[in-house]
């Protein structure tokens, strides 16, 4: 049996694969509307006398995208090990309410119909693996050092290609150039996240999210279910212990082909990309993308370590009922620390050429971000053309830093000691010449 045929789903009854508590643990309860709270209290007395709550079988999932979408084939089976193990861990350390219950089954759903989509069309247009990705441009760097208005800003660029958070969100049918800017999967996407503001209205204040922004490669690799945006919304430790250590060639891999077939019909010239997840694997990115362009964003990792805890607490408010903000904070803080300690270390191995390579202070381009993206293009040696130029003003004068108001938090509301965390990334700050901030 080769690869393909053992990732077959198969439909009931054919044979082969079958398609610490917080000290409130209340707290999460009280963020949400008051009819997601009546649902939550309900399923919670429901199971608390042995009645289901919406169950969550992984293999129930499958067969149920199958039978959704009428294709049986999820192509290589590589996904599966993780897959599972991220259910297991969803079932005995994400602490699920019955509304957290309900996004997860959604949010899988469209996961496991995106990959049978994809993989229907790579079989039935093989052109589409086929398609040249060309030095393609990195952004890595922690949660919250710039890279997400970088990334905003360099989308202004009509040569350059970024996966939007609409075509990335329902990936059939393939995005196409002519409809690129009135697809009606923009509309559906907007919905989506007004819904979110009335769900978790602090949200917004922490990160954008909208239809037409740029989206992080961790949604591309989250089909693969190799991804750090699962343990961000959910503790699911067991699952984020195996992907810590993980060898994710095939994810890789596959975020490529994405690209692909993102491309197929809306041609990119240049794509330019980013997640902190590449912190972690960055020998495994040139691996995959060997003619890869990197842009590593830095800033004091106390601030990045006590706002990053902030956002996890609240993005699992909104679908556990136990939010543990000391553990949350010990968590990450060790978890960012071996992503930026593996970085340094391929980057003293000097595995990537100087000229390959462009490092920004967060505290050096924060109000001075056209001239640093001036000098990001110069060291690439590209032409920042003045079309281009004009559209990153007006983007920054229409979106100015906390428009919508400023998320509040502090290193001591993540259980964290300012001298421990300092000694912790002492080698990362030396290394790179970080600068020191106040810190909250």
């Amino acid at each position: 049996m080769n690869a393909r045929e053992r990732s077959r789903i198969s439909r009931p009854g054919a044979s082969g694969v079958s398609c610490a508590d917080s000290e409130r643990p209340e707290e999460s309860l009280s963020q949400l509307p008051w009819p997601l709270r009546a649902l939550n209290i309900a399923g919670r007395a429901a199971r608390s006398i042995g009645l289901p709550v919406l169950d969550l079988d992984p293999d129930a999932l499958l067969r149920t995208a199958c039978e959704n979408r009428g294709l049986d084939d999820f192509g290589d089976p590589a996904f599966l090990a993780p897959y599972r193990l991220l259910f297991d861990a969803y079932e005995h350390d994400a602490h699920l309410t019955p509304f957290g219950r309900m996004g997860v089954r959604r949010d899988v759903l469209r996961l496991l119909e995106n990959r049978l989509y994809v993989e229907d069309a790579l079989k039935r247009h093989p052109e589409i693996g086929k398609g040249e990705i060309r030095a393609p441009i990195f952004v890595l760097g922690l949660p919250r050092t710039g890279t997400s208005i970088l990334h905003e800003l360099l989308a202004q660029d009509p040569a350059f290609r970024v996966p939007m958070t609409w075509e990335t969100n329902v990936l059939f049918p393939p995005p196409a150039r002519a409809t690129y800017e009135t697809d009606p999967r923009i509309a559906l996407a907007e919905q989506h996240y007004s819904g979110l503001d009335q769900v978790l209205p602090e949200f917004k204040l922490i990160h954008r999210m909208g239809a037409q922004l740029p989206q992080e490669c961790v949604a591309l690799v989250a089909h693969e279910f190799a991804s750090l945006v699962f343990h961000t919304s959910h503790d699911v430790a067991r699952y984020q212990r195996w992907l810590d250590s993980a060898d994710l060639g095939w994810a890789y891999r596959s975020h490529r082909r994405y690209l692909q077939y993102l491309q197929w019909k809306a041609p990119a010239e240049r794509w330019v990309l980013k997640s902190p997840g590449h912190l972690w694997w960055p020998e495994t990115l040139l691996e995959v993308y060997p003619d890869a362009k990197i842009v590593q964003t830095h800033r004091d990792p106390l601030r990045v370590v006590s706002s990053l805890a902030h956002l996890v607490a609240v993005l699992r408010g909104m679908s556990s009922h136990r939010i543990d903000r000391h553990a949350i904070g010990e968590d990450w803080a060790a978890r960012l620390a071996l992503g930026l300690n593996r970085t340094l270390a391929f980057r003293r191995a000097r595995k990537l050429p100087d000229d390959r390579v462009f490092d920004i202070q967060f505290t050096d381009f924060v109000g001075r971000e056209i001239p640093t993206v001036r000098r990001m293009y110069e060291h690439f040696g590209m032409t920042l053309s003045t079309e281009a130029e004009a559209r990153m003003q007006r983007y920054l004068a229409a979106n100015p830093k906390d428009g919508k108001g400023t998320h509040r938090y502090a290193l001591s509301d993540a259980g964290l000691q300012p001298a421990a965390e300092r000694k912790r990334f002492a080698d990362y700050q030396e290394h790179f010449r970080v600068h020191e901030e106040p810190v909250p």
